[in-house]
């Protein structure tokens, strides 16, 4: 696998989504000619103004070079939309990362998202976990953020079952671990999966890539089950990328404000005795 650091400071450029990425490749051909290319030429492609434009044509390649060799002595594994090993279930998607950057081994095989609020019940907390245990034992690798509350317990429901294996989609760098409490449970699951993220490796997590991620949490996975959260929760995000995406949503039957939205506008209602099953 060759990593072309124009490829990957082009990817890094804030607010350059997949769509624009697309359109100058598409333009110029390479990143390289991309990052060459002169103001007024970029400007001409839609998306591109004056601040995207600067970036751009500021990109250091060596540094980007130095970049990618430090993140690699650290376990870093770089994939990109020209490698084989890049996720299929986001291939298809229009907003699919030009770069992502992982830490341990991809558990891609019947990945399932579980997401919920950060402040969840201890019953709810308990049935995310229980939840993930049984369906690591019926082959489902869980695919979630990291966060605290049904994040956590579902990562560690995978967890604890040897042969579980779990993927947390990060909303910063995977070598910047966020919150910095999972510090540990990030370890864990380097053990039984991995990270990953479209950010810079060391980026710190941000309000906009949190949401963001949602949509690779979603996009990666079979379908999406959302635990406990509010109508105004950051798990209403997964749930519509997922809706947006083609992923079926299913909702524990509760009667937390975001679950009952969720039921009422199409979601498939799970027991919270974990009866009944459909996966």
């Amino acid at each position: 696998m060759t990593i072309h650091p124009a490829w990957v400071g082009l990817s890094l450029v804030g607010h350059l989504g997949a769509k624009t990425f697309r359109a100058l490749l598409a333009r110029f051909g390479t990143p390289e000619h991309v990052l060459t290319a002169d103001e007024s030429s970029l400007r001409a492609i839609t998306g591109i103004g004056p601040k995207i434009s600067q970036q751009i044509r500021a990109v250091d390649v060596q540094q980007v070079e130095a970049n990618l060799r430090r993140w690699q002595a650290r376990g870093v594994c770089v994939l990109t939309w020209q490698d084989d090993a890049y996720p299929e279930p986001l291939r298809p998607l229009d907003d699919a990362p030009p770069t992502l950057f992982v830490r341990g081994e991809q558990p891609i095989n019947r990945p399932i998202a579980i997401v919920g609020t950060r402040h969840p019940t201890e019953s709810n907390r308990r049935y995310a976990q229980n939840l993930a245990s049984t369906l690591v034992e019926k082959g489902w690798c869980i695919v979630s953020g990291l966060a605290l509350g049904v994040d956590a317990a579902a990562h560690m429901g995978a967890l604890a079952l040897p042969a579980g294996r779990t993927l947390a989609v990060l909303g910063g760098g995977v070598l910047n671990i966020f919150p910095p409490e999972h510090t540990r449970l990030a370890d864990v699951v380097l053990r039984q999966g991995a990270l990953l993220s479209e950010t810079n490796p060391e980026a710190p997590a941000s309000a906009g890539q949190l949401v963001a991620r949602n949509r690779l949490i979603s996009g990666l996975s079979e379908a999406l089950i959302v635990i406990q959260t509010e109508a105004d929760g950051g798990a209403m995000y997964a749930a519509r990328f997922a809706r947006a995406q083609g992923r079926p949503v299913y909702a524990l039957d509760i009667d937390a404000g975001g679950n009952r939205l969720l039921l009422e506008t199409g979601a498939h209602p799970l027991r919270p005795d974990l009866s009944d099953l459909p996966f």
